[in-house]
């Protein structure tokens, strides 16, 4: 059974939102018995991140960057996750109103120094999230999942 934590920010009802919600769809359907954890970047905290086999990042574009509330959980857990979370497999999905690159160099910047391991390309939204986008983001959720599960992470 995948132990996964999704992380967020952004606003309830919102484009990320959207996002998550597909991320958890596709969690479940890669392991419907999986213990899922979706809070959001503010209320998650250490303790979550240990207790995870798998994270999923979600966050908003905000001026080129990431949400101030997911760097806000680096901020919080870098230094007393240091040595323990070596090698936890993730994935990363944005909500993009400009093109979200910037956001995306900057989070995989961070997670370098966790030393975590990209299970897919980050997907990325730009605009508002078409069935397409959705499916990306429940595959992200799926393969993550039941990756897991079948021991491949």
């Amino acid at each position: 059974m995948a132990r996964v934590l999704v992380i967020h920010g952004g606003h309830a009802g919102g484009r990320t939102a959207k996002l998550v919600e597909a991320v958890r769809r596709g969690v479940l359907a890669g392991d419907e018995a999986a213990e899922l954890r979706v809070l959001p970047a503010l209320a998650a905290g250490l303790d979550d991140l240990l207790w995870c086999q798998g994270l999923l990042i979600g966050t908003p574009e905000h001026f080129g960057y990431m949400s101030g509330a997911v760097k806000d959980f680096f901020d919080r857990t870098f230094y007393p996750a240091q040595g323990r979370t070596e090698g936890l497999p993730y994935g990363l999905f944005v909500s993009a109103g400009n093109d979200g690159t910037g956001t995306i160099l900057a989070v995989e910047r961070i997670v370098t120094g966790y030393r975590w391991t990209a299970i897919a390309p980050p997907v990325r939204v730009v605009g508002e999230p078409t069935t397409e986008h959705l499916a990306s983001c429940e595959e992200l959720g799926a393969t993550l999942a039941a990756g897991l599960s079948a021991g491949l992470f």
